[in-house]
């Protein structure tokens, strides 16, 4: 079952560096991340997203090489498969690129919207689907990173470790308290 992660952070371009860095722990086989959205609220208070999956891309490649398949074979009737295979893949990755577009994978989109558009202006967010992670490993990687939880389908204990893991707060060292005296009074 896949988790879901939304962070938020003061700085327009963190929520994509935090991304470039879960994609390469994904190369490392650290985490495995099933979709993930960076939101990034413009200055004007725009909200800008942007898919890490490239849908209509996805649609159109599968859809061309499986309509150029089946034009290929429909082409083998007709004895022309190479002019049944040109239109099949025409076909195919014009189909393909409408449905991309018309799919909503992953993260719904009007569930980003809505809390992307409690960001402050020039801010942004990061929402992850998490398929499997190494949990330690990954908070070793992410201290350092300034963030806040928006929200979660993390256990609470384990939303816990990452917000300490993403914490804003930094440790200052305490001041002395001034010392107390220790002279008797007098009556």
């Amino acid at each position: 079952m896949s988790e879901l992660v939304a962070v938020a952070f003061d700085d327009p371009h963190e929520a994509d560096h935090v991304l470039t860095e879960l994609a390469r722990m994904q190369k490392e086989y650290l985490i495995d991340l099933e979709d993930a959205v960076v939101a990034i609220r413009q200055p004007d208070g725009k909200v800008q997203l942007k898919q890490s999956i490239n849908l209509i891309g996805v649609g159109a490649a599968s859809g061309g090489l499986s309509g150029a398949f089946w034009g290929t074979l429909v082409g083998l009737l007709f004895l022309n498969p190479l002019a049944g295979m040109a239109v099949g893949g025409l076909v195919g990755a014009g189909s393909g690129a409408l449905s991309g577009s018309l799919v909503d994978y992953g993260i719904d989109d009007n569930f980003i919207r809505s809390l992307a558009d409690t960001l402050q202006p020039n801010t942004s967010a990061l929402f992850v689907l998490v398929r499997k992670a190494q949990p330690e490993k990954v908070l070793a990687e992410l201290k350092g990173i300034k963030g806040r939880i928006l929200r979660t389908s993390l256990s609470p204990e384990q939303e816990a470790k990452l917000q300490a893991a993403i914490s804003q707060q930094t440790s200052t060292p305490q001041s002395a308290a001034p010392p107390q005296s220790t002279a008797a009074s007098t009556s």
